[in-house]
């Protein structure tokens, strides 16, 4: 059986997809899963062994040049691609018209269905027009946690039961991984502290008196705009045991989370990839709801806060005790 999943973007919405790999694979072994996935995304979707191929997709980057050959050569190279291979499902699990396009220039053999959402989340940007790329639409309880949402439409098309925690088949951290320079040999601690909205922020007093209390232990400090590395050095300029890193790719800021000893952070991606890797990990919200994209599928991960309500430093400060003192 060949399966498309198509899935493309963002960071923490590709992730919350991983799961039905393994989902598939125990139920049918033979599976032959295929991923459309932006192409920034594509190292994280190649750490999972079970993805036979990954279609990069550029919507991003091919959408400031469409006037430029060279890149409507390689939007049409996109296409060809993917429809080398004739599918038995495919499925869009992001609910897009723009997924719904590659849902529907995808080729089916005959018989073969093309399943998606029929509805969106609360507060997700679901585009009901997505539908008519549809052969079958699932429905879903509008408070379906992110994690859960493609695994029931893949489960209910293909006809077993979500019976099992989340896995999402990353690989587990061994002593012979080769480590980048910028890692440190000791055990540390990493702040995903940046996120492109505000409110989903932590204060700037409440990470300082955070690592503070995990002293010595070395706090590292990614970024990903100018913004974000500013707000950290503010931070490392208060915490002694703090530093700032250099700009990451994707594939390093994989390996950061991956190997953390302990990650604490807000509601953003690389958040959900060091739970996604079970990680010890204190998710911080603060303007987002928690039932949607919490860590629920492992004791190392704690959720604190909620929509409007932000946790205190104390709060977090016992739950990072409590994670280092259970290691």
């Amino acid at each position: 059986m060949n399966i498309l999943l198509v899935r493309v973007s963002s960071l923490g919405d590709v992730l919350h997809n991983l799961p039905i790999v393994a989902d598939i694979r125990r139920h049918f072994p033979d599976a032959n899963i295929d991923w459309v996935v932006e192409e920034g995304y594509v190292s994280l979707v190649r750490l999972n062994p079970q993805v036979r191929n990954i279609i990069p997709f550029a919507l991003r980057r091919w959408r400031k040049k469409l006037g430029d050959k060279a890149v409507r050569a390689e939007v049409g190279q996109f296409f060809r691609t993917l429809r080398q291979v004739e599918y038995d499902y495919v499925f869009d699990t992001q609910g897009l018209l723009k997924t719904g396009v590659v849902m529907g220039a995808a080729r089916v053999v005959r018989g073969g269905q093309k399943v998606g959402l029929a509805n969106g989340s609360e507060g997700s940007g679901y585009e009901g027009i997505s539908r008519v790329f549809h052969t079958k639409s699932i429905p879903l309880d509008p408070r379906t946690h992110a994690v859960a949402r493609g695994r029931l439409v893949v489960a209910a098309a293909l006809g077993y039961q979500v019976d099992k925690p989340a896995d999402f088949g990353l690989p587990e951290v061994s002593p012979h991984d080769s480590k980048p320079a910028w890692m440190p040999a000791e055990p540390y601690a990493v702040y995903f502290h940046g996120t492109a909205r505000d409110p989903k922020k932590w204060a700037p007093a409440n990470w300082i008196e955070l690592g503070g209390a995990l002293a010595p232990m070395t706090i590292l400090l990614p970024w990903g705009s100018a913004k974000e590395k500013a707000e950290a050095e503010v931070l490392a300029a208060a915490l002694p045991n703090a530093r700032v890193l250099p700009q990451l790719s994707m594939a390093d800021a994989v390996l950061l989370a991956r190997h953390a000893t302990l990650a604490i952070g807000v509601d953003t991606g690389l958040t959900h990839i060091a739970a996604a890797f079970s990680r010890p990990v204190v998710e911080i919200y603060c303007d987002s709801p928690r039932w949607k994209t919490e860590g629920n599928w492992s004791p190392r991960i704690v959720n604190l806060g909620d929509k409007g309500a932000p946790p205190s430093a104390a709060e977090v400060i016992a739950a990072a005790r409590r994670l280092l003192s259970s290691q």
